[in-house]
C-alpha cells in the first residue's frame, strides 16, 4: 500500500484541496519519517534544526481556514538554514551562529509562507554556504541516503537528503557556484538553478557578482516547477508582490517541442593547475551518454560544442570565491568558532585589493557575454553535473583551502560557469551505475529560458521513470 511520501507534491496538494487529506495529517507523517531518518544515532543528516510543534500549530490554523488559493496550500517543506525565519534558530551551519534566533524573516520564507507551506525547520547547510560538501561543525554530516558513507554534496545537501529519503516532499535551496544542482545529481532528484534575478525572493544581486539564486529541488519535474511558480510570487525589496509566470507547469504537463542540443566538451576549469587535473569519469561520461540516447530517441538534434574564451575565467572565480568571505558577519571574537577553510577564505578575502577584485568581476562579465554568444545557435546544451560519484564524508581537505578549493573544482566543474553567466541550468538524475548509485546531467540554456528545460526534463523523466527510483532509507518503518 502507497504511504504518503510515495505521491508526488502535486498528488499530494491535490488530496489535500479535495479534503482528503488534512494538512495536520500530512505534517504528522513527515515528521514521523524525520524521527525515524534522522533524529537516532544513525542520523542522515538532513536537518540542523525540527519545528514540529510551529509546524502543527500551523497546519491546525490552515485546515480551520479551509482551503484557500495559496499555490501550495498545507504542504509541508523546510528553510534551507541560510535563510532567516522569525523566531526559529538559524545557525548559518556555523557555531558562530549556534544559538542565533533572528527576529525578522528573510524575503525567500516570507515568500512561501505566502504560498501556503508549513515549514518542518531547517535542513543542513556547510558553513556560511561556502564549499560544496555539507559537513559543519553545527549537526552531523548530510549522508548520501543511496550510500551512508558518501556525502549528499553541497551546500543545499541537507534539502536534498531530506527530498531524497522522503522527509519532505519538496525543498528550496540557493545556488552560487552549483549548490542546488550538486546535491541534487548526487542523490538523485531534479534541481534547478533559475536565471539571474528569476527569483523575486532572492534574486543573488546582493551577492559578489551576483552569483546566489534561489531555486526547487524535488523528486519529480513537476514538483520542482511547483514550488518555482510558488518562488516565483514572492515579495521583491521594494514591492509587496510580483506576478508569478503561469506556464511553469504547462511546460511540464505539454512538453512538446523538438530542440537542438549541444553536448559541451570542455570545462572552464581545463589547464587550471596541473596538480589537480580536471578528469570527467567513466560514471559521468556514462551518464551524458544516457541522456544523449534518450534526446536523440526524442527526436532532438544533437550536436558538438567546444567551449572557449575561458582563458581568465578560473583565477577569476577563484578571486570572487575567497572575496566573498570577507564581508562575513563574525567579529573577532567569533573567530576561533569558525572552521580552517572559513577563516581563511575569510582572511584571503580580507586581504584581496579593489584593483584585483575589480578585475575578477570585469573578467567574469566578458566570461558571460562570450558564452551567451557561443550557445545562441542551440536550444539548450549538455554537460555531466558532477564529474564524479560524490565523495565519501571527510573526503575533502578541513585544513588547507587551495586544495580544498581544487578538489571541489575536481568534482563540480560545469556547475559555476552559469552561475557567473546567469543563465538557468536544472540537473536530472538519467543514469545509474553499477554500483547503484545516481547520476546526473545538467542541462542550461540561454537568459530566461528555463521553459525549453522543464520540457527537455519532463520528456526524460517519461522515457527513464527517475521518479520511481528511491534510496535503501526510502522503505525504512517504525
Amino acid at each position: 500500500m502507497a504511504e504518503l511520501h510515495d505521491l508526488t507534491a502535486r498528488e499530494q496538494l491535490r488530496l489535500l484541496r479535495d479534503r482528503r487529506l488534512s494538512p495536520l495529517e500530512l505534517v504528522d507523517h513527515y515528521l514521523a519519517r524525520i524521527a525515524l531518518l534522522d533524529q537516532t544515532a544513525q542520523s542522515l543528516g538532513a536537518f540542523i534544526t525540527v519545528t514540529a510543534e510551529a509546524a502543527r500549530e500551523r497546519a491546525r490554523r490552515l485546515a480551520d481556514a479551509g482551503p484557500d488559493d495559496s499555490p501550495l496550500w498545507g504542504l509541508p517543506t523546510a528553510d534551507k538554514d541560510l535563510t532567516a525565519r522569525a523566531g526559529v534558530r538559524t545557525t548559518y551551519g556555523s557555531k558562530a551562529f549556534e544559538h542565533y534566533v533572528p527576529e525578522r524573516s528573510d524575503a525567500l520564507a516570507i515568500a512561501l509562507d505566502a504560498a501556503g507551506t508549513i515549514s518542518l525547520g531547517k535542513t543542513n547547510t556547510p558553513e556560511f554556504g561556502l564549499p560544496g560538501y555539507t559537513e559543519s561543525d553545527v549537526a552531523p554530516p548530510a549522508r548520501n541516503p543511496w550510500r551512508t558513507e558518501l556525502g549528499a554534496g553541497g551546500s543545499s545537501g541537507g534539502a536534498a537528503v531530506a527530498v531524497s529519503a522522503g522527509m519532505l516532499p519538496v525543498a528550496p535551496g540557493s545556488d552560487g557556484g552549483g549548490s542546488i544542482r550538486m546535491p541534487a545529481a548526487a542523490t538523485g532528484l531534479v534541481g534547478l538553478k533559475p536565471s539571474r534575478g528569476r527569483v523575486p525572493s532572492g534574486t543573488g544581486l546582493t551577492m559578489l557578482g551576483g552569483l546566489g539564486v534561489h531555486g526547487p529541488i524535488a523528486r519529480t519535474t513537476g514538483d520542482a516547477a511547483l514550488l518555482f511558480e510558488a518562488m516565483l510570487a514572492g515579495p521583491y525589496r521594494f514591492a509587496t508582490r510580483a506576478p508569478a509566470d503561469q506556464g511553469w507547469l504547462a511546460a511540464v504537463d505539454r512538453p512538446e517541442g523538438r530542440f537542438r542540443i549541444a553536448v559541451l566538451q570542455g570545462t572552464p576549469w581545463d589547464g587550471w593547475r596541473d596538480d589537480f587535473p580536471i578528469v570527467e569519469h567513466q560514471e559521468a561520461t556514462d551518464a551524458v551518454g544516457s541522456a544523449v540516447r534518450e534526446l536523440e530517441a526524442l527526436g532532438h538534434d544533437v550536436g558538438i560544442l567546444r567551449l572557449s574564451g575561458h582563458e581568465q575565467y578560473a583565477a577569476a572565480f577563484h578571486t570572487i570565491w575567497q572575496a566573498g568571505a570577507s564581508t562575513l558577519p563574525v567579529g573577532e571574537d567569533q573567530l576561533s568558532s569558525l572552521q580552517p577553510l572559513t577563516r581563511w577564505l575569510r582572511e584571503r578575502g580580507r586581504s584581496l585589493g579593489a584593483p584585483r577584485l575589480a578585475e575578477a568581476l570585469a573578467a567574469l562579465t566578458e566570461f558571460e557575454q562570450h558564452l551567451i554568444e557561443l550557445i545562441e545557435p542551440w536550444d539548450a546544451v549538455l554537460t555531466p553535473t558532477l564529474a564524479c560519484t560524490p565523495r565519501p564524508i571527510g573526503w575533502y581537505d578541513p585544513d588547507d583551502g587551495e586544495r580544498n578549493f581544487a578538489q571541489q573544482v575536481q568534482v563540480m566543474p560545469y556547475t559555476s560557469m552559469l552561475n557567473a553567466a546567469g543563465l538557468p541550468a536544472i540537473s536530472v538524475p538519467v543514469h545509474v551505475t553499477a554500483e547503484g548509485l545516481p547520476m546526473g546531467a545538467q542541462l542550461f540554456a540561454g537568459p530566461g529560458q528555463e521553459k525549453i528545460l522543464f520540457k527537455l526534463a519532463s520528456q526524460l523523466e517519461a522515457a527513464i521513470g527517475w521518479q520511481h527510483r528511491h534510496p535503501p532509507a526510502w522503505s525504512a518503518e517504525r
